[in-house]
């Protein structure tokens, strides 16, 4: 998942070596906290959000498959 969110990412943002993807597993569920840089926020973000719910659906789905859950959070 963390190789999904990465690739994403950087496609989106002007400066993808600032692209940071941690993984945080928990018992139920992991946590991918992407960090990029403070320019790059709104094109990860997008309009109303609408950028970040589609990764979210995407890392969601490509988790469903293989049978674990992942949220995907944007740190500041």
């Amino acid at each position: 998942m963390k190789e999904l969110v990465l690739l994403i990412a950087r496609a989106l943002v002007d400066s993808p070596e600032q692209v940071e993807v941690r993984e945080i597993a928990g018992e139920k569920a992991t946590v991918l906290e992407l960090k990029v840089a403070d320019g790059d926020r709104g094109k990860i973000i997008g309009k109303e959000g609408r950028i970040v719910k589609a990764i979210r659906i995407i890392v969601n789905s490509a988790s469903a498959k293989l049978n674990k859950r992942a949220t995907v959070e944007v740190i500041e």
